[in-house]
């Protein structure tokens, strides 16, 4: 009978620490004339609590909007932390820009306006930039970064883990280019959609960063570049690198630390 009761009590236990509440959505984009699926995860407390701050993350190459919480386990946080978790579908090879080549390819439209903008009035969101971040892994990495560079005025932190942060040494791969145009034929869209050529537009302190990325991954060598060039221009950020790959073993453990991270900024920053 007692070990039943131990049993009992560590079922309960566990239950109660993963309870928060998933729900998936088709949310318009009239940008792009089509539904964009999203899933929104809420603490299981939601509907007692108000003001929560929000946290995007998105999808890398050939993913989907569930992957964050399927395979990334991003969800088992939010009740730890108190704060909504919103993982939109960028679809097969986006790479979050508005493309400059194929007007249906409006992402950054789409989840800078359309997106935040449907959170803010569906949920009870604190709507101010200092409770919204925004980070991904590979090309969610690249998007979350170049989303909040662009619009430092939305968003109040950025991560990225394993991200493309630097596309031009991949012309080939990835279907960047059916976003851009080839590299040979527009140069200048390469140059204008690398995150590294943007950190000009940002000053210290205005985002507040957090970048990893493994030791063995394919993008190292960019993030490596990325961290100096943002110490060059004096802009405090947190780099971290660490022995992985490019794999979901590594971004399961690299979304905990990103995660308290955006906890510890949004509780410096309330209201």
């Amino acid at each position: 009978m007692k070990k039943l009761f131990l049993l009992l009590a560590a079922t309960l236990v566990c239950a109660s620490a993963w309870s928060f509440q998933r729900e998936t959505i088709a949310i318009h984009s009239k940008a792009m004339n089509k539904n964009v699926m999203v899933r929104v995860v809420l603490p299981d407390a939601y509907h007692e609590m108000k003001d929560l701050s929000v946290v995007y993350l998105l999808h890398g190459h050939s993913g989907k909007y569930e992957e964050w919480d399927a395979w990334g386990k991003a969800s088992d946080w939010v009740d730890r932390y108190g704060i909504m978790l919103v993982l939109p579908d960028g679809g097969y090879d986006s790479w979050y820009f508005d493309s400059p080549v194929d007007p249906t390819y409006k992402y950054e439209t789409f989840v800078t306006k359309e997106l935040i903008e449907y959170i803010d009035s569906h949920y009870k969101t604190d709507a101010r930039r200092e409770a919204r971040a925004i980070s991904g892994l590979s090309m969610g990495g690249h998007g979350a970064l170049y989303l909040a560079f662009r619009n430092a005025d939305i968003f109040g932190a950025a991560g990225s883990t394993s991200g493309g942060v630097d596309i031009r040494p991949f012309p080939k791969n990835w279907g960047i280019s059916k976003r851009l145009g080839t590299i040979e034929e527009h140069p200048e869209n390469w140059e204008e959609h690398t995150v590294i050529n943007l950190v000009e537009r940002i000053k210290s302190g205005e985002l507040s960063l957090i970048i990893d990325c493994g030791y063995d991954d394919f993008f190292f060598g960019v993030n490596c570049a990325l961290h100096e060039k943002l110490l060059k221009a004096g802009i405090k950020h947190d780099f971290y690198v660490r022995e992985g790959v490019h794999n979901w073993d590594y971004w399961r453990n690299s979304i905990q630390y990103q995660l308290l991270y955006f906890s510890n900024y949004f509780k410096a920053h309330k209201k």
